[in-house]
């Protein structure tokens, strides 16, 4: 009797994509946070901002409240 194949456990897809496009984002502020310039870091922040609300929006079906 073959083992049965595991089942994928990350059925979000779309959740797993933003999720995984946050922490290339967080990654790349860590490393370079200190050779930006005040405009790039602003940037940088409303990203990482949008990000989480899209985090929020994939994994509980609803927009965050402003």
């Amino acid at each position: 009797m073959s083992p049965r194949p595991k089942a994928e456990r990350r059925t979000n897809r779309p959740l797993r994509e933003v999720l995984d496009e946050l922490l290339v984002h967080a990654r790349e502020i860590a490393r370079r946070s200190k050779e930006m310039t005040p405009a790039e870091l602003d940037y940088a922040q409303q990203r990482l901002e949008w990000l989480a609300d899209e985090v929020w929006h994939n994994a509980t079906g609803e927009r965050p409240s402003e």
